[in-house]
């Protein structure tokens, strides 16, 4: 057993600022030497301790219990056993002393080898990597410079890496991080305390210096990384309520890209640099027309995203697909001065082979590109074919087809059939139904239907497949670029309009990584900082796989995650020779699969320091 007793302590404070009262608890140890009884605070509980007083026994014993790795003689509650675990964890970590692993001195001691356990596992590698990162941006120093105090500052931390580590609701992410992970030793902060209020503050504080916070980041990585603010990628996707969301007034029923229509949506538009940098993000209505956001999104980006200068700065060049260019976008961007590379949305297609040239040649596909003047429109059409486009198109259109002839087929089968239908009004209503389920492949035919004029039946079904030569159905795996760039040739063109798929994979990152859909929250606020926490987030995540990048680590952030997960924060309890317990929390050691990522990001493979405590 043990000398000493540790027991809780009320004590009553006097308000600096108001003179108004309260509580604050603390654990304090007693311990007797010779005649007098000392007294010390082993660990401040907070003003926010709510046990009970008839369970502060209970809670301080099984707290030295557990300390001085005395076995359990009575059952406790889960409560109080939860509680128990926590405290003496702070306890051992707090009050510790430090060692650093580089310069760790040998320490021998002997120990009872069947007292040896394991405790208290949170994961580390995912939050350690995560947090380099938000250092390397210096996003702490700029949000205490917005105002953020010390503890706004770590709920931001651990919902933005919280976001990326575990995506989830901000009350997922709130377990998460007082029970999983071992972020908070990381940033010296106790998640314990952390209560949902303080955490959705912190999120509501990051979505009011939304605009502030993202010209800083964007600011920040084109400074950090180097690279060239030369090409604008725009595109929008949506993501659905699980509930009526009646009081968010931009939840709007629409068209929904994950085929949940019967839900409520919204939308979020981004804006990115060539390398993968979101520039500037902006939240509409769930049924808002794709086209009618462009404008609102490059203003907001020139207003907030660029330095006043007395001379007219040179334009990024905005690419966007056929959804977004409309004819009016594209007038728009020219009476703007915006140079551009849009899908054209123009039926007519043409391509000359003679007059192409390659852009891409691999195994899988060939792509070739014709370059023709438009001198109408003052601007260079780029018409490219791809093989494996080609392919698709052919394949796709095979199908409908087939299946539309033998359709008519067997409806002129049936005429000389007995009890087939025969009917010319009913034939007609019928050849009708089947056009409505085959429409791209019916728009080509043209078809005659013969009546016999005594029975008034259908007699003959004669139908003639007449395909337009310059369209998209005449020149499967043609389609067509328009730009205002009249200097670049046809592999620049090419090249700089596929930047765009770069902005599918932010996407799927966004949707499948970073816990974008569904969305729980049902207020207009909420929603809007869980999308911009997701946004954060994958500003950290971009950082992360653009270093990786230029070191030929070319991974998704599922795939890194993966190779990252299993290092864990452990605290490894033995008793000595002379009966006392010893504690020692430390990092495990990281697998070869971790090693290759920590070197190659140049930070410690060792998160966390080594805390020993007897």
């Amino acid at each position: 057993m043990y000398n000493c007793a540790m027991y809780i302590r009320q004590t009553k404070i006097k308000s600096r600022k108001d003179g108004s009262q309260y509580y604050t608890y603390r654990l304090v140890e007693a311990e007797r030497m010779g005649n007098k009884v000392h007294q010390r605070t082993i660990l401040n509980l907070g003003s926010g301790f709510s046990l009970s007083r008839d369970k502060w026994p209970e809670l301080a014993t099984r707290i030295q219990q557990i300390i001085h790795g005395e076995r359990l003689l009575f059952e406790v509650s889960q409560d109080i056993e939860e509680m128990a675990q926590n405290y003496a964890a702070q306890i051992i970590q707090t009050k510790g002393q430090e060692h650093n692993i580089v310069d760790e001195q040998p320490d021998y001691r002997e120990i009872d080898i069947d007292s040896f356990e394991m405790h208290r596992p949170r994961s580390i590698s995912i939050e350690h990597v995560g947090l380099e990162t938000f250092n390397i941006l210096n996003l702490g120093d700029f949000l205490n410079n917005l105002g953020f105090n010390n503890s706004r500052i770590a709920a931001a931390i651990g919902i933005i890496i919280g976001r990326m580590c575990y995506p989830a609701s901000e009350r997922a992410t709130y377990y998460w991080l007082q029970n999983i992970s071992g972020l908070g030793e990381l940033i010296d902060y106790d998640f314990g305390k952390l209560t949902m209020y303080k955490l959705y503050k912190a999120s509501d504080m990051l979505l009011e210096n939304k605009e502030a916070i993202e010209k800083y980041l964007y600011s920040k990585e084109k400074r950090l990384f180097g690279f060239k603010e030369v090409i604008t990628l725009y595109d929008l996707t949506n993501t659905y309520f699980e509930g009526q969301a009646e009081g968010n007034s931009l939840a709007k029923f629409g068209h929904s890209k994950e085929k949940r229509s019967d839900c409520p949506l919204i939308t979020l538009a981004m804006m990115l640099d060539s390398s993968g940098f979101p520039k500037s993000t902006g939240i509409f209505e769930g049924n808002v027309s794709e086209p009618a956001t462009l404008e609102k999104m490059i203003q907001k980006l020139e207003n907030n995203g660029r330095e006043k200068s007395v001379f007219e700065p040179q334009k990024a060049t905005v690419v966007l697909d056929a959804g977004i260019a409309t004819e009016d976008n594209i007038k728009w961007l020219k009476v703007n001065n915006y140079p551009y590379i849009v899908i054209s949305r123009k039926r007519h297609r043409q391509f000359n082979e003679d007059e192409a040239v390659i852009v891409k040649e691999d195994k899988k596909c060939t792509v070739k590109a014709q370059k023709v003047i438009d001198g109408e429109n003052d601007e260079i059409l780029l018409y490219c074919h791809s093989s494996q486009r080609e392919k698709k198109e052919k394949s796709i259109k095979d199908r409908f087809t087939e299946r539309f002839e033998n359709a008519l087929k067997y409806l002129e089968s049936g005429l000389h059939i007995k009890g087939r239908m025969k009917n010319y009004d009913k034939v007609m209503e019928k050849i009708g139904r089947i056009r409505q389920k085959y429409p791209k492949a019916s728009k080509h035919y043209t078809i005659d239907v013969f009546k016999d004029k005594k029975s008034a039946n259908a007699i003959q079904i004669n139908w003639k497949r007449d395909e337009a030569l310059n369209s998209k159905d005449g020149l499967p795996g043609v389609y067509c670029l328009r730009t205002s760039h009249k200097d670049m040739d046809e592999d620049t063109l090419w090249h700089t309009y596929t930047m765009l798929t770069e902005l599918e994979s932010v996407f799927s990152t966004l949707k499948t990584d970073l816990g974008l859909r569904p969305v729980y929250h049902q207020t207009k606020e909420r929603v809007e900082s869980h999308l911009f926490i997701s946004v954060l987030s994958y500003h950290l995540i971009h950082s992360i796989r653009y270093r990786l990048k230029k070191v030929g680590i070319n991974t998704n952030w599922s795939g890194l995650k993966a190779k990252l997960i299993g290092q864990q924060r452990i605290t490894i309890s033995m008793r000595s020779k002379n009966k006392k317990m010893i504690y020692v929390r430390k990092s495990s050691r990281p697998e070869p699969r971790q090693q290759e990522i920590y070197t190659a990001l140049g930070i410690s493979a060792h998160p966390g320091k080594i805390i020993k405590r007897e």
